[in-house]
């Protein structure tokens, strides 16, 4: 004979005066984790409560009703609309929406039930969610306002939107992990993400810097020092293209036309050298993002020397000093720590430090034949080498019966030696700007 099969009774729903609740001491969450109490209490009074409380109904000695509800699960909400109540926001004698369990259980078990039984949305889900109210008008600061998250988490979960759909839906099905998902995240291009993905599926490396690694293989990172030179804004304002990554902690990303990049930095580097030639009066600027060891070999090098202090200024330098000084001894006499202090201290020490920078003065005449070297410092910041002379533009040396080195025009001496050509200018790696090369006759005819 079969069995018959046992219906379920799910446990009744009603609404239960507020002031007939408290809290069950059996219920198992007691650390704090996740959104605020007035975080969720703000959220309750915005879109009211979601998910009903779990109660049993309290009795006496001898097994009868109080009237009294205990909660063993839903504490939390229960705190919040309890601060509602005390901020006047919510009647004592509101209804709260419950679920009155009954039969053998504990109520340590309904708490432990409902809390491990749960399941956090999937990033995915949460996504999808967000995209829904994008698309409804509210922004990144609205939806985190609304959810009690961060702006950036927000920007992070909407960023999936850059991911192909076809690995969405292997996220989805839990063949792809959420760091992997996140490292496609950096580029638009889905083509390139699903060849990726298709390379590496098929090899033991799947990690998440690997994923980056092939995506940006051909990309510039944001903090290379020829992008910090030129500006990130100023990179896409000619057009070209960045990968961000917001899911690493520097929110950084990659320049997607190092060619584009590389033309800025000659163009900026070019106008960097003009304006040193003309502002300073060298009679040459060689500028590169970088120059080969012993680039300078067979110049001639000379320094110029520090600006003089003006009579107001080594006033005011000695004032500073002497002030300086004086409080610093004291203060390393003293046993406790003044923030008022050590500020001051900094500011005396900054303003000495601006006075005693002082630029370096260099002979005209040696200006006039000499040059500088521009390039590139390893956090994009300009290193400019002065004062180099070329031994074509040393002055001429008299020869042992007093007179000058005689060359006729074409710079020919009576020995038949032709001097080096005097050049001048700005230079872009050793070349001239603004000359084309000639192109070498290779017997074609054109």
């Amino acid at each position: 004979m079969a069995q018959a099969i046992q219906k379920i009774t799910l446990n009744a729903g009603r609404d239960i005066p507020f002031n007939k609740l408290v809290l069950s001491q059996h219920n198992v969450r007691k650390t704090k984790a996740g959104v605020s109490i007035e975080e969720l209490a703000e959220d309750i009074a915005h879109r009211g409560l979601l998910t009903s409380l779990n109660v049993r109904a309290e009795v006496d000695s001898d097994g009868k009703e109080t009237g009294i509800y205990r909660i063993p699960a839903g504490g939390r909400r229960y705190r919040a609309l309890e601060l509602l109540v005390n901020q006047k926001k919510l009647s004592e004698t509101a209804g709260i929406p419950c679920i009155v369990s009954k039969g053998e259980t504990l109520e340590v078990e309904d708490s432990l039930a409902e809390n491990v039984k749960r399941l956090d949305l999937h990033p995915l889900d949460e996504f999808r969610g967000m995209m829904a109210l994008r698309e409804q008008g509210l922004d990144e600061e609205e939806i985190a306002a609304r959810f009690h998250i961060s702006v950036a988490t927000v920007k992070q979960r909407l960023r999936l939107a850059s991911v192909s759909p076809r690995l969405l839906e292997f996220y989805a099905n839990d063949e792809m992990k959420l760091g992997q998902v996140m490292a496609f995240s950096i580029t638009n291009d889905h083509v390139r993400q699903e060849q990726v993905w298709d390379a590496i599926s098929r090899s033991h490396n799947q990690d998440a810097y690997y994923i980056r690694r092939m995506l940006t293989e051909t990309a510039v990172r944001t903090c290379d020092r020829r992008a910090v030179y030129v500006g990130i804004s100023a990179y896409e304002a000619a057009g070209g293209a960045a990968m961000r990554d917001l899911f690493d902690e520097d929110n950084g990303g990659w320049l997607q036309d190092p060619a584009l990049l590389e033309q800025l930095v000659l163009e900026k580097l070019t106008a960097d050298a003009e304006a040193l030639k003309t502002d300073e009066g060298w009679k040459w600027v060689d500028a590169a993002v970088d120059f080969p060891y012993g680039h300078t070999s067979g110049l001639r090098r000379f320094y110029g020397e520090r600006v003089e202090y003006t009579e107001e200024e080594l006033v005011r330098h000695d004032a500073l000093k002497a002030e300086y000084d004086k409080l610093d001894a004291e203060y390393a006499a003293a046993k406790d720590y003044s923030e008022e202090t050590e500020a001051r201290l900094e500011e005396l020490g900054n303003a000495l430090d601006a006075l005693n920078d002082r630029p370096y003065v260099f002979d005209r005449q040696e200006v006039a034949r000499g040059g500088a070297f521009i390039s590139l410092g390893v956090n994009g910041e300009l290193n400019i080498q002065r004062g180099f002379v070329r031994p074509e533009d040393e002055p001429m040396v008299e020869t042992d019966g007093g007179e000058a080195d005689d060359r006729d025009d074409n710079g020919r001496s009576g020995d038949g030696v032709v001097a080096a050509p005097a050049t001048g200018g700005v230079s872009i790696n050793g070349k001239p700007v603004g000359i084309e090369e000639s192109e070498e006759d290779d017997g074609k005819i054109r």
